[in-house]
């Protein structure tokens, strides 16, 4: 066999390793199973990517790789040691524009190659086997993929990561720049393939980079659950733009999973919202009023000590706990499942709510919960919780703010009207465990804090958590 057809086999099989990894990791379950699956399969496909700059006796290449290779898994190692969960959304938004940047790199470096040595007389304008207009197109839409993934996920980042407002940026004529942005990409990109230029590739992906903050820029803070996933799903279209010009077929493939994968998990957190698909990942689109509402507080609320929480507890024969971000901020997860496990033992039934979009990140919660070793029966989502939130003496709302807000299913002029979420006032009970009366990441003020049957329980999370155990 071959060095060329047993590379091509270990693409296959690491191609059908990343396909099982999709589907381990859509259940708890198998999730494990699936990251193992996607390890091995990015393992092969390295080594079989060294073993073809092996086979061409290309020392240089080699070596360059292996020093890469080196490099990445030092700062990935280092990364993953530190990083927190509450760290995790915007460091993936990091990790995305690292592969938005990289297509741009290969685009340009794919026309440098071709069409620019193709000008200057080298005589490599057909090396690929390709039309030269075919491969300026490829090189075009490759640049502009990867510069939106580029510039989008470094928005997301500083959004995520508090560097910059959760609010949604709003310039006059928002989505007339938007689209007047894509028409000028379809004319350059048809200017590039008649005449490639170095001024012409140079514009398009200074507009690419525009339109890529612009986007992300525009999205308020309620939605960048939803952003993550949208540029997961550019980064795969990224990755795949970059096997189309390094003609490997390994990088569709996964460029094509990633991509359709990020994009129907975008889907279904659109409808779990109510969002418009279309509006979410043009930017907002059509929705040029929707700002952040103001902070101010309006009523009164009522504290409650862990003593007293205690007491609900004892006298509770069903509790619903509805985590949030501010869980994963106190690091609270341990003492929640501590708390559940109490609860059980005493024979009051405890269940989980979980919003589709509780954290920054997709599964956030769940992933928190599992690694505490809360049992996955009792983790339940929104549509299977919702029903019997009215039948629950008590509920926990730990660290949830936007997904418990009842302004989103009783005011229409919310920036978050018409978003489903936990119906958590419904309960007899309802206790709402946070450091201050702040609003969410949404910036928008939650009037469940003022209702007869809530009582804020202030204070660090896990600390408070841990009192109630006491308490019991």
């Amino acid at each position: 066999m071959s060095a060329s057809t047993a590379a091509s086999a270990a693409y296959i099989v690491a191609g059908l390793l990343f396909v099982l990894s999709l589907a381990g990791l859509s259940r708890h379950e198998t999730a494990k199973a699936g990251n193992a699956y996607g390890i091995a399969g990015m393992a092969i496909a390295l080594v079989a990517t060294v073993g073809l700059a092996w086979r061409d006796g290309d020392v240089l290449a080699v070596g360059l790789i292996a020093a890469a290779m080196a490099i990445g898994a030092a700062i990935g190692l280092w990364r993953a040691r530190i990083v927190e969960m509450t760290g995790m959304p915007e460091l993936i938004a990091l990790l995305h524009s690292f592969v938005g940047l990289a297509a741009v790199l290969v685009g340009w470096n794919g026309y440098l190659s071709v069409e620019g040595a193709a000008a200057s007389g080298a005589g490599e304008a057909e090396e690929l086997g390709l039309p030269v207009g075919i491969h300026s197109a490829e090189v075009a839409i490759g640049v502009f993929i990867g510069a939106v993934t580029f510039t989008g996920s470094i928005v997301a980042f500083l959004k995520l990561s508090g560097r910059i407002t959760s609010n949604p940026l709003v310039l006059p004529g928002k989505n007339a720049l938007n689209v007047g942005a894509l028409a000028a990409f379809a004319v350059l990109t048809v200017v590039f393939v008649v005449s490639p230029g170095l001024a012409v590739l140079s514009g398009l992906t200074v507009l690419a980079l525009a339109l890529g903050w612009h986007l992300v820029a525009s999205i308020g803070g309620g939605d960048m659950p939803v952003v993550v996933s949208m540029l997961n799903s550019y980064s795969g279209w990224a990755a795949a733009a970059s096997g189309f010009l390094l003609d490997n077929d390994l990088l569709i493939i996964t460029g094509a999973l990633v991509g359709s994968s990020g994009a129907y998990l975008s889907y279904i957190m659109c409808q779990a919202m109510n969002r418009s698909f279309l509006s979410v990942i043009a930017g907002g689109f059509g929705n040029e009023g929707s700002t952040a509402a103001s902070g101010d507080v309006e009523g009164e609320h009522t504290e409650v000590t862990a003593e007293e929480v205690a007491q609900l507890l004892r006298d509770a024969d069903s509790v619903v706990i509805t985590p949030g971000y501010g869980m994963a901020v106190a690091h609270a997860q341990n003492a929640v499942a501590e708390l559940t496990r109490t609860l059980t033992d005493k024979g009051v039934e405890v269940r989980f709510g979980i919003h589709p979009v509780a954290g920054r990140l997709p599964g956030h919660m769940n992933v928190l919960l599992a690694e505490a070793r809360v049992p996955y029966d009792v983790v339940l989502e929104m549509d299977e919780i919702n029903d019997d939130l009215a039948t629950t003496d008590v509920v926990l709302v730990i660290g949830a703010n936007d997904t418990v807000n009842p302004a989103a299913a009783e005011d229409p002029a919310s920036p978050i009207a018409g978003m489903p979420v936990l119906h958590v006032w419904e309960a007899g009970h309802v206790v709402v465990f946070k450091r201050s009366m702040s609003t969410g990441y949404a910036g928008v003020q939650n009037p469940l804090f003022f209702r007869d049957n809530t009582r804020m329980l202030f204070g660090d999370a896990r600390e408070r958590v841990e009192d109630i155990l006491r308490a019991l």
